[in-house]
């Protein structure tokens, strides 16, 4: 081999360390933008601290695109023209007590398939999301969620880039 060159090997993917990013052992034949992210379990305690939501339980659901609150008492009203909504949520499963009101411009209404195959026209809102120690934006739509067991779903667009699930745990993320 010439001098300066230094031997590459392939794997079973056909690319290179080099081209994947990495030459350290632990990483080798990993996608080392992948190894950068977070892993979360399939649920975690998630803050939605615009609203004032310290701690809600979230079901992260890779099947699902949109992430979706449970709003109790949803109500929508006009605020110069446009579409706004008022709701309560109650953070704690079976617990009334430490409910929240919100109220929010609406971003769009979205038709979405629920997990029964039955399509809904529902408000989209837009608050901040924090998971695992990461705030980012995040559009929820509201629906009932009653016979569900989580009160809030997060989808595949507000995951996408940000984490990776090992659906075999759960609450990796604290609180």
């Amino acid at each position: 081999m010439p001098d300066g060159h230094a031997s590459r090997s392939r794997g079973r993917d056909g690319i290179g360390d080099r081209q994947r990013g990495s030459t350290d052992e632990r990483t080798r034949g990993v996608d080392t933008r992948r190894a950068r992210l977070d892993v979360i379990g399939w649920r975690e305690w998630v803050t939605l601290t615009d609203w004032g939501v310290a701690r809600i339980k979230a079901k992260i659901d890779t099947g699902a695109r949109t992430s979706a609150l449970h709003a109790f008492r949803l109500e929508e009203y006009r605020v110069d023209g446009r579409p706004w909504v008022r709701f309560e949520i109650h953070p704690h499963q079976r617990s009334k007590a430490d409910a929240l009101v919100v109220t929010a411009p609406v971003r769009e209404y979205r038709r979405v398939k629920s997990s029964n195959g039955l399509v809904q026209q529902r408000p989209v809102v837009r608050t901040s999301l924090t998971v695992a120690g990461h705030t980012f934006p995040v559009d929820l739509t509201l629906t009932n969620r009653d016979e569900m067991g989580f009160r809030m779903l997060i989808g595949r667009a507000a995951l996408r880039r940000r984490f990776l699930i090992d659906p075999a745990a759960s609450f990796l993320g604290g609180h």
